[in-house]
């Protein structure tokens, strides 16, 4: 678990180029989600050895930028509401405008630690005009440039500073696994639940969450026993818009860096909207299992080839990640529930697959024989001898004698061969190439 650091702010002030330097300065120890098809929102960053959740609530300003009342709004109070830290920015060139002195109204009233940081000062006249920040009324601020990188330093140290000590989660080998229910509002993941736990209550018990909002329940029902960890009821609040992308991407966060595996719910009527891609992306980029459910299927309109087509156009956007089982189930008729539960339970013991190192080489070795990486330079690459990491989750190390020349689509051969050879759908697996 980590905690979460949100940038608020008006348009144009340099949210988005501030959070990309955040997620993306230190590569090696940087994860920011890709293959969405809006502009990125979520990312992890470290400083000092802390790491921390980084979302970026620009980009989804629907209306114009004087019509405060709405998108902007609604996106602060989230952020008020779910971060840790929240980092205003505002914009030197344009000095306070109205609509800072808005979101200032709101964060003078928050207990969380807020962090005002004057974006755009890249010289010294530019430090002078800061001083009139001081007015919004939220005490001392710091001055960067986003796209220089400058003061940017002083401000992490301030933000790792201010951020809660996190419980240190003690590894417990009989802790249940736990099964997160993400997906975009509407989708049906209130009523997947409900149809799981909702007619025979008392095999269900509430466990305090390890988190401030996530509430994990007790499922043992038909031989499955885990933890089910409801994104959908947490805390909801009727002046946070429903149909906001930045409001279900957020919830998603922590459940799914608590989990073990995401169910992923969608609604069959609507089909796999950007918002939903942005929570595969999520739970991918964590390396968590993945099961995606097509709910309310009893609505479509069906033919011969409804469900070959529609999985098809599933993992033509999820691609190359396209080994994840989907099923189309529908809570309100109870279709394929259990198959669902049975499939989220073999993909958590698919994510704890153990191959032994004599046995992994016996078979992986002779297919690098045949099928060798190409030569590059004249130069021929041969690896010698592979394992399986110790790790919580399935990696695997290549040891060559030149692994700088083994290129992606080498590694993507790799993978394949490993999934057809061992049961590791909807699992993400990572394959390293290391000199021997």
């Amino acid at each position: 678990m980590s905690n979460i650091v949100a940038i608020v702010g008006r348009p144009n002030v340099g949210k988005s180029t501030f959070f990309n330097r955040l997620v993306q300065r230190r590569e090696a120890i940087v994860d920011s989600v890709s293959g969405v098809t809006r502009d990125r929102n979520y990312g992890k960053s470290e400083w000092n050895g802390k790491e921390f959740s980084v979302i970026d609530t620009g980009g989804y300003v629907k209306g114009s930028d004087d019509i405060f009342e709405g998108e902007i709004r609604r996106q602060v109070e989230l952020a008020i509401d779910e971060a840790d830290a929240i980092v205003f920015v505002v914009d030197v060139e344009e000095g306070i405008t109205p609509m800072d002195d808005e979101v200032a109204k709101l964060l003078r009233k928050v207990t969380k630690p807020v962090i005002l940081a004057v974006n755009k000062v890249d010289n010294a006249k530019r430090e002078t005009d800061a001083f009139e920040f001081y007015n919004l009324g939220l005490g001392e601020y710091f001055t960067i440039s986003g796209m220089s990188g400058s003061g940017t330093g002083e401000l992490l140290d301030k933000i790792v500073e201010v951020l809660p000590e996190l419980p240190e989660v003690e590894e417990n080998p009989e802790e249940l696994p736990r099964f997160a229910v993400v997906g975009r509002p509407n989708a049906g993941k209130s009523s997947f639940i409900n149809a799981l736990i909702g007619e025979d209550r008392f095999v269900v018990t509430d466990i305090a969450g390890t988190t401030r909002d996530a509430i994990d329940t007790k499922y043992n029902r038909f031989g499955f026993e885990f933890n089910l960890v409801d994104t959908a009821g947490i805390r909801r609040k009727a002046k946070v818009k429903e149909d906001l992308e930045f409001y279900s991407v957020m919830r998603s966060v922590r459940a799914i860096e608590h989990a073990d595996v995401c169910i992923l719910v969608i609604d069959a009527t609507r089909g796999f909207e950007g918002q939903d891609q942005s929570i595969f992306w999520l739970a991918e980029k964590n390396r968590k299992g993945i099961v995606i459910l097509v709910n309310k299927w009893d609505l479509v309109e069906k033919d011969s080839m409804t469900t070959v087509e529609y999985e098809r156009r599933i993992r033509e956007e999820i691609a190359p990640f396209t080994d994840v089982p989907i099923l189309f189930v529908s809570a309100l008729t109870k279709q394929r529930l259990l198959k669902a539960l049975e499939t989220a339970v073999h993909v958590y013991e698919s994510r704890k697959n153990r191959i032994p190192t004599s046995k992994f080489n016996e078979v992986m070795l002779p297919i690098i024989e045949r099928n060798p990486p190409p030569a590059i330079k004249g130069k021929y690459v041969k690896i010698k001898y592979c394992m399986q990491l110790p790790t919580a989750i399935p990696q695997f190390v290549f040891f060559a004698n030149l692994p700088q020349y083994v290129k992606d689509p080498y590694k993507r051969f790799i993978e394949n061969k490993l999934r057809e050879i061992y049961d590791f759908e909807g699992v993400p697996i990572d394959i390293y190439f290391r000199q021997k």
